[in-house]
């Protein structure tokens, strides 16, 4: 795969060979986020689940002390007073069965996290195929599914991020922004870290964390040192 010249350059920064404290870690992927736009800067965690099994399964929410520096754009499926909340917490829209055509049909998609209450998930479930694909489908263990809808959209605009495993057992988690200082992102990191160690399936046999590797947008990944974060 030909890279960039930028790439390149950003890449003569890191020792493959070495494995990174945290500190260090942040340190190269914001000088290495030369990018005209502010890049973010993302986790990904590779673990030794084994996602076919229900019992080793990750998943959950963590409300980032900084935020993930994005506007998130909040859809709530919810009726009568639960839709009045919604609009007046801010939720950028709010809908009941009329949603189901634009989003099915007209190919509508305008929203980063979708919010509903248990009593909407009837309506939800048909959009299935086309939420669950995209990671969009509401879930009571990240939160999404609950009648306090002020908490959740107040929560996901503070910054709360899902994380769960892919096919491949890895965790993909966004950090922040490379405008971040390295303290936020300390912090950022820290938070998810700590969720995801209290996250661990019980029936995980061997390591947990593999390997953990901080990268920005454009840049190279920096592989960390997943032992010592185990015992942090």
């Amino acid at each position: 795969m030909k890279r960039g010249k930028k790439y390149v350059e950003a890449a003569k920064n890191v020792d493959r060979q070495k494995q990174y404290d945290t500190a260090e870690a942040i340190a190269i992927v914001k000088k290495n986020a030369t990018a005209k736009f502010d890049e973010t800067i993302e986790a990904h965690i590779r673990t030794g689940c084994d996602g076919r099994h229900a019992d080793q399964q990750i998943r959950g929410a963590v409300v980032l002390p900084h935020g993930t520096g994005k506007t998130v754009r909040v859809l709530v499926f919810a009726k009568g007073v639960k839709a009045d909340e919604a609009q007046a917490a801010g939720a950028d829209y709010v809908g009941a069965e009329d949603l189901i055509p634009r989003i099915q049909n007209e190919g509508w998609l305008d929203f980063d996290v979708v919010v509903a209450t248990p009593d909407m998930m009837g309506v939800v479930g048909r959009l299935g195929r086309v939420l669950g694909p995209k990671g969009l489908m509401p879930n009571p263990k990240a939160g999404t599914v609950t009648m306090d809808v002020t908490k959740a959209i107040a929560d996901i605009k503070a910054g709360k991020i899902e994380y769960r495993l892919d096919k491949t057992n890895i965790v993909h988690v966004p950090v922040g922004k490379a405008s971040f200082t390295e303290e936020q992102l300390q912090e950022n990191f820290d938070a998810i870290l700590s969720a995801i160690m209290k996250a661990k399936p019980a029936a995980v046999k061997g390591a947990y964390l593999k390997s953990v590797t901080l990268t920005s947008t454009m840049g190279p990944g920096v592989r960390m040192n997943a032992v010592k974060l185990m015992n942090v």
